[in-house]
Protein backbone atom coordinates (compact mmCIF):
# COMPACT_ATOMS: atom_id res chain seq x y z
CA UNK A 1 0.00 0.00 0.00
CA UNK A 2 1.44 3.29 -0.54
CA UNK A 3 0.27 6.48 1.98
CA UNK A 4 1.52 9.79 1.63
CA UNK A 5 3.04 12.45 4.18
CA UNK A 6 0.59 14.54 2.25
CA UNK A 7 -1.97 14.88 -0.69
CA UNK A 8 -0.94 15.45 -4.12
CA UNK A 9 2.53 13.48 -3.04
CA UNK A 10 2.61 11.14 -6.02
CA UNK A 11 0.58 8.30 -4.66
CA UNK A 12 -1.95 7.53 -7.80
CA UNK A 13 1.03 8.08 -10.10
CA UNK A 14 3.12 5.43 -8.37
CA UNK A 15 0.19 3.22 -7.61
CA UNK A 16 -0.02 3.21 -11.10
CA UNK A 17 3.74 2.39 -11.66
CA UNK A 18 3.69 -0.61 -9.47
CA UNK A 19 0.43 -1.68 -10.97
CA UNK A 20 2.41 -1.98 -14.61
CA UNK A 21 5.29 -3.31 -13.44
CA UNK A 22 3.91 -6.07 -11.39
CA UNK A 23 1.86 -6.85 -14.70
CA UNK A 24 5.15 -6.86 -16.87
CA UNK A 25 6.77 -8.92 -14.58
CA UNK A 26 4.19 -11.63 -14.62
CA UNK A 27 1.19 -10.85 -12.39
CA UNK A 28 -2.34 -10.73 -12.32
CA UNK A 29 -2.69 -6.84 -10.22
CA UNK A 30 -5.49 -4.79 -9.97
CA UNK A 31 -5.24 -1.26 -7.79
CA UNK A 32 -8.05 -0.50 -5.39
CA UNK A 33 -8.76 2.92 -3.15
CA UNK A 34 -10.90 2.57 -0.51
CA UNK A 35 -12.23 6.49 -0.63
CA UNK A 36 -11.17 8.47 -3.11
CA UNK A 37 -12.05 12.67 -3.09
CA UNK A 38 -12.26 13.99 -6.61
CA UNK A 39 -13.86 16.00 -9.29
CA UNK A 40 -12.23 13.89 -11.86
CA UNK A 41 -14.27 10.47 -11.97
CA UNK A 42 -14.93 8.08 -15.15
CA UNK A 43 -17.55 5.94 -16.18
CA UNK A 44 -16.87 1.77 -16.00
CA UNK A 45 -18.29 -1.06 -18.87
CA UNK A 46 -21.76 -1.60 -16.58
CA UNK A 47 -22.33 2.31 -15.72
CA UNK A 48 -20.77 2.80 -12.57
CA UNK A 49 -18.54 5.73 -11.68
CA UNK A 50 -15.25 5.56 -10.30
CA UNK A 51 -12.67 8.01 -9.57
CA UNK A 52 -10.43 8.81 -12.89
CA UNK A 53 -7.10 7.61 -11.34
CA UNK A 54 -8.23 4.13 -10.40
CA UNK A 55 -9.14 3.97 -14.22
CA UNK A 56 -5.60 4.89 -14.93
CA UNK A 57 -4.15 2.24 -12.65
CA UNK A 58 -6.73 -0.31 -14.02
CA UNK A 59 -4.96 0.54 -17.60
CA UNK A 60 -1.92 -0.46 -15.93
CA UNK A 61 -3.09 -3.39 -15.24
CA UNK A 62 -4.39 -3.77 -18.61
CA UNK A 63 -8.06 -4.17 -16.87
CA UNK A 64 -11.54 -2.55 -17.24
CA UNK A 65 -12.39 -0.36 -14.18
CA UNK A 66 -14.51 -1.90 -11.67
CA UNK A 67 -16.00 0.07 -9.07
CA UNK A 68 -14.86 -2.46 -6.44
CA UNK A 69 -11.08 -0.68 -7.16
CA UNK A 70 -12.66 2.64 -5.70
CA UNK A 71 -15.88 1.24 -3.88
CA UNK A 72 -16.55 5.36 -1.96
CA UNK A 73 -15.90 8.36 -4.25
CA UNK A 74 -16.40 11.81 -2.56
CA UNK A 75 -17.22 14.52 -5.18
CA UNK A 76 -17.28 17.98 -3.12
CA UNK A 77 -20.29 20.30 -4.88
CA UNK A 78 -19.36 22.90 -1.94
CA UNK A 79 -17.06 23.75 0.89
CA UNK A 80 -18.48 21.14 3.20
CA UNK A 81 -20.34 18.74 1.33
CA UNK A 82 -19.78 16.52 -1.15
CA UNK A 83 -21.92 13.86 -3.33
CA UNK A 84 -21.42 10.43 -1.67
CA UNK A 85 -21.23 7.75 -4.31
CA UNK A 86 -20.89 4.41 -3.39
CA UNK A 87 -20.31 1.13 -5.50
CA UNK A 88 -20.34 3.16 -8.61
CA UNK A 89 -23.67 5.23 -7.34
CA UNK A 90 -24.77 7.89 -5.96
CA UNK A 91 -26.50 7.75 -2.19
CA UNK A 92 -26.91 11.22 -1.79
CA UNK A 93 -25.49 14.55 -0.96
CA UNK A 94 -23.39 14.44 2.78
CA UNK A 95 -22.13 17.16 4.54
CA UNK A 96 -19.04 16.33 7.16
CA UNK A 97 -20.81 15.48 9.97
CA UNK A 98 -23.42 13.62 7.92
CA UNK A 99 -21.03 11.43 6.21
CA UNK A 100 -18.58 11.15 9.23
CA UNK A 101 -21.52 8.95 10.78
CA UNK A 102 -22.32 6.96 7.76
CA UNK A 103 -19.04 5.62 7.69
CA UNK A 104 -18.91 2.68 9.57
CA UNK A 105 -21.54 1.51 7.04
CA UNK A 106 -19.34 2.74 3.82
CA UNK A 107 -16.26 0.69 5.88
CA UNK A 108 -18.36 -2.44 5.34
CA UNK A 109 -18.82 -2.21 1.95
CA UNK A 110 -15.00 -1.23 1.19
CA UNK A 111 -14.03 -4.30 3.01
CA UNK A 112 -16.36 -6.39 1.08
CA UNK A 113 -15.71 -4.81 -2.34
CA UNK A 114 -12.00 -5.35 -1.73
CA UNK A 115 -12.39 -9.15 -0.23
CA UNK A 116 -14.15 -9.63 -3.95
CA UNK A 117 -11.48 -8.12 -5.97
CA UNK A 118 -8.45 -9.84 -3.89
CA UNK A 119 -9.75 -13.07 -4.77
CA UNK A 120 -9.59 -12.66 -8.18
CA UNK A 121 -5.86 -11.43 -8.29
CA UNK A 122 -2.39 -12.39 -7.08
CA UNK A 123 -1.56 -9.05 -5.87
CA UNK A 124 -3.64 -5.65 -5.01
CA UNK A 125 -1.42 -2.14 -4.83
CA UNK A 126 -3.77 -0.16 -2.67
CA UNK A 127 -3.59 3.64 -2.17
CA UNK A 128 -3.88 6.07 0.59
CA UNK A 129 -5.36 9.23 0.37
CA UNK A 130 -4.07 12.64 1.93
CA UNK A 131 -1.88 11.65 5.00
CA UNK A 132 -2.35 8.79 7.95
CA UNK A 133 -1.16 11.85 10.35
CA UNK A 134 -3.92 13.83 9.97
CA UNK A 135 -5.45 13.13 13.81
CA UNK A 136 -8.36 14.85 13.74
CA UNK A 137 -9.45 11.99 10.55
CA UNK A 138 -7.79 8.72 12.30
CA UNK A 139 -10.83 7.82 14.46
CA UNK A 140 -13.06 7.23 12.02
CA UNK A 141 -10.66 6.33 8.87
CA UNK A 142 -11.43 4.08 6.13
CA UNK A 143 -8.74 4.56 3.96
CA UNK A 144 -5.37 4.40 5.03
CA UNK A 145 -4.11 2.64 8.11
CA UNK A 146 -7.54 0.90 9.05
CA UNK A 147 -7.55 -0.44 5.28
CA UNK A 148 -3.94 -1.31 5.66
CA UNK A 149 -5.03 -2.99 8.87
CA UNK A 150 -7.64 -5.43 7.18
CA UNK A 151 -5.90 -5.87 4.36
CA UNK A 152 -2.70 -6.85 6.13
CA UNK A 153 -1.18 -4.09 3.03
CA UNK A 154 2.90 -3.29 3.82
CA UNK A 155 3.06 0.32 3.90
CA UNK A 156 5.09 2.48 1.96
CA UNK A 157 5.22 5.73 3.09
CA UNK A 158 5.42 8.32 -0.14
CA UNK A 159 6.90 11.98 0.19
CA UNK A 160 7.04 14.54 -1.94
CA UNK A 161 10.60 16.15 -1.95
CA UNK A 162 9.21 19.27 -4.38
CA UNK A 163 7.78 20.96 -1.65
CA UNK A 164 10.69 20.90 0.61
CA UNK A 165 10.49 20.15 4.45
CA UNK A 166 10.44 16.47 2.98
CA UNK A 167 12.39 14.76 5.77
CA UNK A 168 10.62 16.71 8.82
CA UNK A 169 7.53 15.26 7.08
CA UNK A 170 8.37 11.82 7.29
CA UNK A 171 9.49 12.05 10.72
CA UNK A 172 6.82 14.20 11.88
CA UNK A 173 4.24 11.58 10.39
CA UNK A 174 5.81 8.86 12.24
CA UNK A 175 5.55 10.49 15.38
CA UNK A 176 2.12 11.17 14.80
CA UNK A 177 1.12 7.40 14.36
CA UNK A 178 0.19 4.96 17.03
CA UNK A 179 2.39 1.90 17.80
CA UNK A 180 0.56 -0.55 15.27
CA UNK A 181 0.60 2.04 12.49
CA UNK A 182 4.05 2.59 12.67
CA UNK A 183 4.11 -1.11 13.15
CA UNK A 184 2.48 -1.00 9.25
CA UNK A 185 5.10 1.48 7.83
CA UNK A 186 8.08 -1.15 5.66
CA UNK A 187 9.56 1.95 4.33
CA UNK A 188 9.83 5.49 2.68
CA UNK A 189 9.65 6.31 -1.02
CA UNK A 190 10.70 9.72 -1.76
CA UNK A 191 9.35 11.17 -5.33
CA UNK A 192 9.86 13.92 -7.37
CA UNK A 193 13.68 14.47 -6.88
CA UNK A 194 15.74 16.37 -9.09
CA UNK A 195 19.76 15.97 -9.49
CA UNK A 196 22.22 14.21 -7.91
CA UNK A 197 20.30 11.50 -5.69
CA UNK A 198 23.67 10.91 -4.10
CA UNK A 199 23.74 14.21 -2.26
CA UNK A 200 20.71 12.84 -0.16
CA UNK A 201 22.87 10.08 1.44
CA UNK A 202 23.50 11.65 4.86
CA UNK A 203 19.67 12.68 4.80
CA UNK A 204 18.43 9.15 4.31
CA UNK A 205 21.10 7.58 6.56
CA UNK A 206 19.74 10.13 9.54
CA UNK A 207 15.92 9.63 8.84
CA UNK A 208 16.29 5.87 9.06
CA UNK A 209 18.29 5.54 12.32
CA UNK A 210 15.57 8.11 13.79
CA UNK A 211 12.20 6.15 12.81
CA UNK A 212 14.09 2.36 12.46
CA UNK A 213 12.49 2.81 8.40
CA UNK A 214 14.50 2.20 5.24
CA UNK A 215 14.10 4.12 1.82
CA UNK A 216 13.26 1.92 -0.86
CA UNK A 217 13.73 4.68 -3.84
CA UNK A 218 14.56 7.99 -4.70
CA UNK A 219 12.32 8.58 -8.04
CA UNK A 220 13.12 11.65 -10.47
CA UNK A 221 10.88 14.10 -11.48
CA UNK A 222 9.27 12.74 -14.47
CA UNK A 223 8.28 15.51 -16.85
CA UNK A 224 5.58 15.15 -19.80
CA UNK A 225 4.62 11.87 -18.36
CA UNK A 226 1.13 12.26 -20.41
CA UNK A 227 -1.22 11.25 -17.53
CA UNK A 228 -3.82 12.42 -16.34
CA UNK A 229 -4.38 14.52 -13.24
CA UNK A 230 -5.61 13.19 -10.25
CA UNK A 231 -7.14 16.49 -8.58
CA UNK A 232 -7.30 19.91 -9.50
CA UNK A 233 -4.05 20.57 -7.51
CA UNK A 234 -1.84 19.02 -9.56
CA UNK A 235 -3.79 20.35 -12.80
CA UNK A 236 -3.46 23.97 -11.39
CA UNK A 237 0.22 23.72 -10.46
CA UNK A 238 0.52 21.98 -14.23
CA UNK A 239 -0.98 24.61 -16.29
CA UNK A 240 -1.59 27.68 -13.88
CA UNK A 241 0.91 30.16 -14.59
CA UNK A 242 1.36 30.01 -17.93
CA UNK A 243 1.13 33.65 -19.78
CA UNK A 244 1.12 33.72 -23.39
CA UNK A 245 1.24 36.53 -26.09
CA UNK A 246 -0.58 36.38 -29.22
CA UNK A 247 2.99 37.63 -30.96
CA UNK A 248 4.85 34.74 -28.78
CA UNK A 249 2.80 31.89 -30.42
CA UNK A 250 5.20 30.28 -32.35
CA UNK A 251 6.34 26.43 -32.58
CA UNK A 252 9.77 25.63 -34.55
CA UNK A 253 9.52 23.56 -37.05
CA UNK A 254 9.95 19.84 -35.82
CA UNK A 255 9.60 16.29 -36.28
CA UNK A 256 5.55 16.72 -36.72
CA UNK A 257 6.88 19.83 -39.05
CA UNK A 258 4.06 21.94 -37.74
CA UNK A 259 4.56 25.72 -37.69
CA UNK A 260 2.18 28.36 -35.54
CA UNK A 261 0.32 27.64 -33.05
CA UNK A 262 -2.99 28.02 -31.31
CA UNK A 263 -4.11 29.45 -28.11
CA UNK A 264 -6.66 27.75 -26.29
CA UNK A 265 -8.55 28.87 -23.10
CA UNK A 266 -9.70 26.73 -20.35
CA UNK A 267 -11.60 28.59 -17.81
CA UNK A 268 -11.00 27.57 -14.24
CA UNK A 269 -13.79 27.34 -12.28
CA UNK A 270 -14.01 26.48 -8.76
CA UNK A 271 -15.89 23.52 -8.75
CA UNK A 272 -14.20 22.04 -12.07
CA UNK A 273 -14.56 18.58 -12.81
CA UNK A 274 -13.12 16.61 -15.13
CA UNK A 275 -10.72 18.82 -16.56
CA UNK A 276 -8.66 15.82 -18.12
CA UNK A 277 -11.12 16.38 -21.05
CA UNK A 278 -8.18 18.83 -22.48
CA UNK A 279 -5.45 16.20 -21.79
CA UNK A 280 -5.11 15.70 -25.38
CA UNK A 281 -5.36 18.92 -26.44
CA UNK A 282 -2.56 19.96 -24.28
CA UNK A 283 -0.35 16.91 -26.07
CA UNK A 284 -0.29 18.51 -29.49
CA UNK A 285 2.24 20.78 -30.83
CA UNK A 286 0.21 23.27 -32.58
CA UNK A 287 -2.02 23.74 -29.08
CA UNK A 288 -1.14 26.56 -26.60
CA UNK A 289 -3.36 25.39 -23.82
CA UNK A 290 -3.40 28.06 -20.65
CA UNK A 291 -5.81 28.33 -17.94
CA UNK A 292 -7.49 31.63 -17.27
CA UNK A 293 -8.96 32.95 -13.85
CA UNK A 294 -10.05 36.65 -14.10
CA UNK A 295 -10.92 38.30 -17.18
CA UNK A 296 -7.69 40.27 -17.69
CA UNK A 297 -6.04 36.54 -18.43
CA UNK A 298 -8.15 35.93 -21.30
CA UNK A 299 -6.98 37.70 -24.17
CA UNK A 300 -7.57 37.03 -27.43
CA UNK A 301 -7.87 33.22 -27.69
CA UNK A 302 -8.54 30.84 -30.92
CA UNK A 303 -10.98 29.04 -28.40
CA UNK A 304 -12.18 28.90 -25.31
CA UNK A 305 -13.01 25.98 -22.82
CA UNK A 306 -15.97 25.88 -20.16
CA UNK A 307 -14.62 22.10 -18.29
CA UNK A 308 -17.35 20.64 -16.39
CA UNK A 309 -18.79 21.69 -12.64
CA UNK A 310 -19.35 19.61 -9.86
CA UNK A 311 -21.94 22.55 -9.26
CA UNK A 312 -23.24 24.77 -12.06
CA UNK A 313 -25.26 27.43 -10.70
CA UNK A 314 -22.62 27.98 -8.15
CA UNK A 315 -19.71 28.41 -10.95
CA UNK A 316 -22.34 30.44 -13.15
CA UNK A 317 -22.97 32.62 -10.15
CA UNK A 318 -18.62 32.93 -10.31
CA UNK A 319 -18.29 33.30 -13.34
CA UNK A 320 -20.71 36.45 -12.99
CA UNK A 321 -18.88 37.79 -10.11
CA UNK A 322 -15.78 37.34 -11.39
CA UNK A 323 -16.00 39.29 -14.38
CA UNK A 324 -15.61 36.15 -16.83
CA UNK A 325 -18.76 35.49 -17.80
CA UNK A 326 -19.21 39.41 -19.63
CA UNK A 327 -15.52 38.75 -21.37
CA UNK A 328 -17.68 35.28 -22.50
CA UNK A 329 -20.07 37.71 -23.47
CA UNK A 330 -17.88 39.86 -25.60
CA UNK A 331 -16.08 37.38 -27.36
CA UNK A 332 -19.23 35.58 -28.40
CA UNK A 333 -20.21 39.55 -29.98
CA UNK A 334 -17.24 39.74 -31.71
CA UNK A 335 -17.26 36.71 -33.26
CA UNK A 336 -20.86 37.10 -34.69
CA UNK A 337 -19.65 40.84 -35.48
CA UNK A 338 -16.85 40.68 -37.58
CA UNK A 339 -16.02 41.38 -40.68
CA UNK A 340 -12.18 39.65 -40.92
CA UNK A 341 -11.09 36.73 -40.67
CA UNK A 342 -10.43 36.21 -37.56
CA UNK A 343 -13.34 37.31 -34.95
CA UNK A 344 -13.59 36.37 -31.94
CA UNK A 345 -12.92 32.73 -30.52
CA UNK A 346 -14.64 29.62 -30.78
CA UNK A 347 -16.42 28.46 -27.12
CA UNK A 348 -17.19 25.18 -26.36
CA UNK A 349 -18.72 23.88 -23.25
CA UNK A 350 -18.09 20.44 -22.07
CA UNK A 351 -20.87 18.63 -19.36
CA UNK A 352 -21.64 21.59 -17.15
CA UNK A 353 -19.85 23.95 -19.71
CA UNK A 354 -22.49 23.54 -21.76
CA UNK A 355 -25.05 23.91 -19.18
CA UNK A 356 -23.84 27.06 -18.17
CA UNK A 357 -23.40 28.33 -21.90
CA UNK A 358 -26.97 27.90 -22.28
CA UNK A 359 -30.19 30.22 -21.49
CA UNK A 360 -31.74 28.93 -17.72
CA UNK A 361 -30.06 25.88 -15.54
CA UNK A 362 -32.70 24.90 -12.97
CA UNK A 363 -31.54 22.06 -9.88
CA UNK A 364 -35.12 21.34 -8.16
CA UNK A 365 -33.73 18.71 -6.15
CA UNK A 366 -30.76 20.18 -4.93
CA UNK A 367 -28.17 17.38 -6.66
CA UNK A 368 -25.63 20.13 -7.15
CA UNK A 369 -26.87 23.03 -4.82
CA UNK A 370 -26.65 23.18 -1.60
CA UNK A 371 -29.64 25.51 -0.19
CA UNK A 372 -29.99 24.52 3.39
CA UNK A 373 -26.56 26.45 3.62
CA UNK A 374 -27.53 28.56 1.68
CA UNK A 375 -24.60 28.55 -0.73
CA UNK A 376 -26.61 29.38 -3.84
CA UNK A 377 -29.92 29.29 -5.17
CA UNK A 378 -31.95 26.61 -7.20
CA UNK A 379 -32.24 27.90 -10.17
CA UNK A 380 -29.97 30.54 -12.38
CA UNK A 381 -30.01 32.23 -15.59
CA UNK A 382 -27.52 31.02 -18.00
CA UNK A 383 -24.84 32.75 -20.20
CA UNK A 384 -27.49 32.96 -23.24
CA UNK A 385 -25.13 31.45 -25.88
CA UNK A 386 -26.93 28.44 -26.81
CA UNK A 387 -30.81 27.86 -27.00
CA UNK A 388 -30.80 25.04 -24.93
CA UNK A 389 -32.27 24.75 -21.22
CA UNK A 390 -31.51 22.50 -18.21
CA UNK A 391 -32.62 20.97 -15.13
CA UNK A 392 -31.10 18.71 -13.45
CA UNK A 393 -32.80 15.35 -12.24
CA UNK A 394 -33.09 13.30 -9.64
CA UNK A 395 -31.39 10.28 -11.57
CA UNK A 396 -27.66 10.40 -12.54
CA UNK A 397 -26.68 9.54 -16.42
CA UNK A 398 -23.83 7.34 -16.35
CA UNK A 399 -23.37 5.61 -19.57
CA UNK A 400 -19.97 5.10 -21.94
CA UNK A 401 -21.07 5.92 -25.16
CA UNK A 402 -20.04 5.93 -29.08
CA UNK A 403 -21.17 9.12 -31.07
CA UNK A 404 -20.77 10.78 -34.26
CA UNK A 405 -19.61 14.60 -34.50
CA UNK A 406 -22.10 15.76 -37.42
CA UNK A 407 -20.20 18.84 -38.53
CA UNK A 408 -16.79 16.55 -39.36
CA UNK A 409 -18.89 13.13 -39.95
CA UNK A 410 -16.09 11.45 -37.70
CA UNK A 411 -17.09 9.23 -34.56
CA UNK A 412 -16.59 10.02 -31.32
CA UNK A 413 -15.83 7.55 -28.27
CA UNK A 414 -16.48 8.80 -23.89
CA UNK A 415 -18.96 8.81 -21.58
CA UNK A 416 -21.57 10.76 -19.41
CA UNK A 417 -21.43 11.61 -16.13
CA UNK A 418 -24.31 13.67 -15.37
CA UNK A 419 -27.69 14.93 -13.78
CA UNK A 420 -29.33 17.48 -15.93
CA UNK A 421 -31.46 16.93 -18.65
CA UNK A 422 -31.13 19.48 -21.48
CA UNK A 423 -33.23 20.62 -24.33
CA UNK A 424 -33.72 22.28 -27.40
CA UNK A 425 -36.13 25.88 -27.15
CA UNK A 426 -35.35 27.40 -30.45
CA UNK A 427 -34.75 24.92 -33.07
CA UNK A 428 -33.73 27.15 -35.83
CA UNK A 429 -31.29 28.84 -33.58
CA UNK A 430 -29.31 25.73 -32.05
CA UNK A 431 -28.59 22.08 -33.53
CA UNK A 432 -27.17 18.66 -32.25
CA UNK A 433 -23.54 18.54 -33.14
CA UNK A 434 -23.10 15.43 -31.15
CA UNK A 435 -25.27 12.59 -31.35
CA UNK A 436 -25.07 9.13 -29.43
CA UNK A 437 -25.03 6.35 -31.88
CA UNK A 438 -28.13 5.02 -30.66
CA UNK A 439 -30.45 8.31 -31.24
CA UNK A 440 -30.55 10.98 -29.03
CA UNK A 441 -28.34 14.23 -29.16
CA UNK A 442 -25.56 14.69 -26.81
CA UNK A 443 -24.20 18.14 -28.34
CA UNK A 444 -25.58 21.43 -29.48
CA UNK A 445 -24.25 24.12 -31.69
CA UNK A 446 -25.41 27.10 -33.40
CA UNK A 447 -24.10 29.84 -36.10
CA UNK A 448 -21.50 31.54 -33.69
CA UNK A 449 -19.26 29.37 -33.05
CA UNK A 450 -20.55 28.17 -29.83
CA UNK A 451 -21.10 24.40 -28.89
CA UNK A 452 -21.04 22.28 -26.20
CA UNK A 453 -21.79 18.70 -25.27
CA UNK A 454 -21.99 16.44 -22.50
CA UNK A 455 -19.69 13.66 -23.60
CA UNK A 456 -16.62 13.56 -21.71
CA UNK A 457 -13.25 12.24 -23.22
CA UNK A 458 -14.53 13.50 -27.21
CA UNK A 459 -10.58 15.25 -27.66
CA UNK A 460 -9.19 11.68 -27.00
CA UNK A 461 -10.44 10.92 -31.01
CA UNK A 462 -7.24 11.41 -32.51
CA UNK A 463 -8.93 12.47 -35.96
CA UNK A 464 -11.72 14.83 -34.40
CA UNK A 465 -9.39 16.24 -32.00
CA UNK A 466 -7.16 17.16 -35.40
CA UNK A 467 -10.04 18.37 -37.34
CA UNK A 468 -11.30 20.11 -34.57
CA UNK A 469 -7.70 22.24 -34.23
CA UNK A 470 -7.22 22.35 -38.01
CA UNK A 471 -10.69 24.50 -37.98
CA UNK A 472 -9.11 26.62 -35.12
CA UNK A 473 -5.79 26.98 -37.37
CA UNK A 474 -7.78 28.13 -40.48
CA UNK A 475 -9.71 30.72 -38.83
CA UNK A 476 -6.43 31.69 -37.62
CA UNK A 477 -5.45 32.30 -40.96
CA UNK A 478 -2.85 29.18 -41.25
CA UNK A 479 -2.90 25.89 -42.63
CA UNK A 480 -4.71 23.28 -41.78
CA UNK A 481 -2.30 19.86 -40.84
CA UNK A 482 -4.77 17.33 -42.55
CA UNK A 483 -2.85 14.32 -40.38
CA UNK A 484 -2.90 13.17 -36.94
CA UNK A 485 0.39 14.07 -35.59
CA UNK A 486 0.34 13.55 -31.81
CA UNK A 487 -1.59 9.95 -31.22
CA UNK A 488 -3.25 10.23 -27.86
CA UNK A 489 -3.22 6.95 -25.47
CA UNK A 490 -2.29 5.71 -22.28
CA UNK A 491 -0.03 2.84 -23.22
CA UNK A 492 3.18 4.11 -23.85
CA UNK A 493 2.76 6.37 -21.07
CA UNK A 494 2.20 4.16 -18.44
CA UNK A 495 5.26 2.24 -19.89
CA UNK A 496 8.03 4.79 -19.69
CA UNK A 497 6.66 5.56 -16.05
CA UNK A 498 7.22 1.56 -14.93
CA UNK A 499 10.62 2.02 -16.24
CA UNK A 500 11.20 5.24 -14.57
CA UNK A 501 9.96 3.90 -11.64
CA UNK A 502 11.73 0.60 -12.18
CA UNK A 503 14.77 2.37 -12.20
CA UNK A 504 14.39 4.34 -8.89
CA UNK A 505 12.86 1.87 -7.08
CA UNK A 506 14.00 -1.31 -4.98
CA UNK A 507 11.85 -3.77 -6.34
CA UNK A 508 13.75 -6.82 -4.78
CA UNK A 509 12.93 -5.14 -1.35
CA UNK A 510 9.15 -5.12 -2.38
CA UNK A 511 9.10 -8.48 -3.77
CA UNK A 512 10.24 -9.21 -0.39
CA UNK A 513 7.39 -7.52 1.38
CA UNK A 514 5.35 -9.34 -0.48
CA UNK A 515 6.64 -12.53 0.33
CA UNK A 516 7.04 -13.74 -3.14
CA UNK A 517 9.83 -14.01 -5.97
CA UNK A 518 9.31 -12.37 -9.27
CA UNK A 519 8.41 -14.34 -12.10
Amino acid sequence: MLQGTSSNAGKSVLTAALCRILLQDGFSVAPFKAQNMALNSFVTPDGREIGRAQAVQAAACRLEPDARMNPVLLKPNSDTGSQVIVMGHPVGNMRVKEYTAYKAQAFSTVCTAYDSLAAEHDILVLEGAGSPAEINLKAHDIVNMRMAQYARAKVLLVADIDRGGVFASLVGTMELLDGWERDLVAGFVLNRFRGDASLLDPALAYTTRRTGKPFLGVVPEITALGLPEEDSVSFREGLGGRTLRRDALRIEAGTAGIAGVVDIALVDLPHIANFTDVDALAGEPDVSLRVVRHPGELGQPDCVILPGSKNTLGDLAWLRTSGLADALLACADARTGSSDKLGGPEIVGICGGLQMLGQRVEDPHSVESDRAAGLVCSSGAGLGLLAVHTVMGADKVLARVTATHTEFGLPLRGYEIHHGQTRVTDSSETRACVVADDGPPIGYTNDRGVWGTYLHGLFDADAFRRAFIDRLRVRRGLPPVGRVVAPYGLEPALDRLADAVRAALDMEAVYRLLGIAPR
